[in-house]
């Protein structure tokens, strides 16, 4: 089978291209090559993360591969079949665990066998879903279409010290089921957490108070974590719908004070709930693979993004799936497979 030839450059230029065309290259059987690799970001060519992820998926599907290596700017992966069963993976930096998780567990919804799979390295990442996102956001949504997994936060893992580790238990699914979001439905709670690894108390207290003055009044707690787990601050607001939950996040980092964390957080959550979209920029991302699987699936969404139509162009490459966007009343309709159109 001749490989579907990728540009790593295409669209936004960054990493979820490769890593979607791991998860549908083992799904789908067919092999594929990819030039460029990150050819837009400042460091292009393949990090630690993204080795790791290549590598993690070349193990569950018994793959033959070339161009592994730091800095490489080409890859050709051709899968076997995927198998279930117990695997540990370790970054060995402060690299996204959630983003080699998220390369994996596609692929193992449609192993021969169950699986657990524990990944060390950051699991509270810029640039990256959170391991809180998947738990609460993204996992429910996943349950609605037939999945099974659970996800377990063992430790948690900041930049640049890394250390935290995440576990799921996969269970394969016989198919998977369209999903409908037209509308984020009546709002039902909104909650804030700001989690504190070997940072000062006041940033807590400073960032939930600064939240309230531009959100109102809303229900926040402060999870302080070991030390030693840190130094890392996350500040979290989730609000819970009828049918989804949305969780925006800011994350702390050395020279930025706590105002400006939260005003990151309370600024996201207004652009949404303004747009009336049911789902917001990032879960969009994440929804739009498992939807082509489905062989269906629509949603709202406030931005179409660079990255969400880059995504689409990966999937249409794997599974030839149509996808449209649709303008409406301020929002996008994306449509996937036969609810497109």
């Amino acid at each position: 089978m001749e490989p579907i030839e990728l540009d790593g450059s295409q669209g936004e230029g960054g990493g979820q291209i490769l890593r979607s065309a791991l998860s549908l290259s083992m799904i789908t059987g067919k092999p594929f090559v990819i030039e460029r690799i990150r050819a837009r970001r400042a460091r292009p060519g393949l990090l630690r993360q993204h080795i790791t992820a290549v590598l993690a998926a070349a193990e569950i599907s018994q793959a033959q591969l070339s161009g592994a290596e730091l800095g490489s700017s080409t890859l050709r992966f051709q899968p076997g079949p995927v198998r279930g069963g117990e695997y540990r993976f370790a970054i060995g930096s402060a690299g996204s665990c959630t983003l080699v998780l998220q390369t994996l567990l596609p692929a193992l919804w449609f192993a021969d066998a169950p699986s657990r799979v524990s990944i060390r390295g950051g699991t509270h990442n810029q640039a990256a879903p959170t391991a809180d996102f998947l738990i609460h956001s993204w996992l429910p949504l996943m349950r609605r279409m037939g999945v099974h997994d659970t996800l377990t936060l063992l430790r948690h893992g900041f930049y640049p010290a890394g250390g935290g580790e995440i576990e799921a238990c996969i269970e394969p699914v016989g198919a998977l089921r369209p999903l409908v979001l037209d509308a984020p439905g009546e709002l039902v709670s909104m909650q804030a957490r700001v989690l504190l690894a070997g940072v000062a108390g006041d940033v807590a207290r400073r960032e939930l108070g600064r939240l309230r003055e531009r959100l109102g009044p809303l229900e926040g707690r402060i999870e302080a974590l070991p030390a030693c787990e840190g130094p890392g601050n996350v500040l979290s607001v989730e609000r819970t719908h009828a049918g989804l939950s949305l969780l925006f996040t800011a994350i702390g980092t050395k020279g930025v004070s706590a105002e400006k964390v939260a005003d990151q957080a309370s600024e996201a959550v207004l652009r949404h709930a303004r747009s009336g979209a049911a789902v917001e920029e990032y879960l969009a991302d994440q929804l739009v693979l498992p939807m082509a699987l489905a062989g269906g699936g629509r949603f709202s969404t406030s931005t179409l993004s660079s990255h969400l139509r880059t995504q689409c162009a990966v999937i249409g490459r794997f599974l030839g799936v149509d996808f449209t966007f649709t303008p409406m009343q301020g929002v996008v309709v994306v449509g996937v497979g036969e609810l497109a159109g």
